[in-house]
């Protein structure tokens, strides 16, 4: 049956976005069934920040949708500190790249992203699914289509819950992004507003019994443990946004492609296929990997072969589980390694933060590893 698209996608994030300006490049017929992205009120400024590495970087320059360096601050230097003098530091000028990653304001890459598909001929922004060769779901981790299809979405639920925000600070960030491991909770100040800037978005790992006094603390009090927590690295710090909290889950759908009752094809993408920690931040860069893969091999199919074709969905779905879960498996040890406060385990991992930065060639993978090279 001949359809109008090629491929419905359902979802208008990030990665939808991107996957469709993709697809529509290789001159598919793209529906992306998008809401408006939501107004945030004028007395709330926008928390979200992501780190994306290079590749990522890489695939946004491809569909002219990179942010400028004010908005996409280069991180030149990380510095992860124990809670027993454990400590390990990346610096990009020691291997040889311009960055180790980019803290990246959300709002203006989405704004970027939703005006390069308004000009692309190829793809319709529909307010409802519409028949396709192929679906593709990025509707988030709580997708309803998902949930439709019958495709049990596998989570493990951490004991902690995550609280981001964004602050000015006294001292400049020196492109240095910062992660603290303190009684089991993990602080990351994440550098934003350029390469002289005095802003950090953070994100903050805290048990769940201590969730609600730290929301409801004044901004002052909130501050104030936050500075001794990150050891008054960048002097006095003022809130600049809200608060907002959610629960930490690893999570990672059960099947990633299929066909309906009826016969539509569909497959899973960014967070309606996976979650992981974001200890390292590298939701978002699985996410646009997804998109990169599904892509590729789209583009790269035999004349004869449709979009839909099992062949091609299978072969997406092997390369994505496989790297998706290297990595939920390596953030899931790490937090449950970090989470436990015995002496025993404390001295265990200070002991190999110290190894680890006396590594050398494993250190340097490890790296290049998480910045996609």
């Amino acid at each position: 049956m001949k359809h109008q698209y090629d491929i419905c996608i359902r979802g208008g994030g990030i990665v939808g976005h991107t996957l469709a300006l993709l697809l529509a490049r290789e001159r598919l017929k793209v529906a992306l069934v998008a809401k408006p992205p939501a107004q945030p009120a004028a007395s709330a400024a926008d928390v979200r920040a992501y780190a994306l590495n290079a590749k990522s970087r890489a695939l946004l320059e491809s569909v002219r949708c990179w942010p400028d360096a004010q908005h996409a601050t280069a991180v030149t230097h990380m510095q992860v500190l124990g809670d027993d003098g454990g400590e390990v530091n990346f610096s990009a000028p020691a291997l040889d790249v311009p960055a180790l990653t980019w803290i990246v304001d959300v709002p203006l890459l989405e704004a970027r992203l939703a005006e390069a598909v308004r000009f692309q001929p190829q793809i319709e922004l529909l307010d409802s699914p519409a028949p396709a060769s192929l679906m593709v779901v990025c509707e988030g981790k709580n997708s309803a289509t998902r949930a439709e299809l019958g495709v049990a979405f596998e989570t493990t639920r951490y004991s902690q819950r995550a609280i981001a925000t964004r602050l000015s600070t006294e001292q400049a960030h020196g492109q240095t992004a910062r992660q603290w491991f303190t009684q089991g909770e993990i602080l990351a100040f994440l550098p934003l507003g350029g390469e002289q800037g005095h802003s950090v978005g953070i994100v903050w790992s805290v048990q769940e019994n201590r969730v609600e006094a730290l929301m409801a603390a004044s901004d002052d009090d909130f501050c104030a443990e936050l500075g001794q927590v990150s050891q008054h690295c960048l002097g006095q710090l003022k809130l600049a946004s809200q608060r907002v909290a959610w629960p930490l889950q690893a999570a990672q759908a059960s099947r990633w492609i299929g066909h309906t009752v009826d016969g539509q094809a569909w497959a899973l993408a960014g967070d309606a296929a996976h979650a992981v920690h974001p200890l390292a931040g590298q939701g978002l860069n699985l996410g646009l990997g997804d998109a990169a893969e599904l892509a590729r091999i789209l583009q790269g199919r035999a004349y004869w072969r449709p979009v839909n074709d099992p062949k091609l969905l299978r072969q997406y779905e092997r390369a994505r589980r496989a790297e998706v879960g290297t990595t939920a498996l390596a953030m899931d040890g790490l937090q449950r390694l970090f989470s436990r406060n015995s002496p025993n385990w404390q001295a265990l991992r200070n002991w190999g933060m110290n190894g680890f930065e006396r590594s050398g060639q494993a250190k340097q993978w490890a790296a290049r590893y998480a910045m996609g090279l």
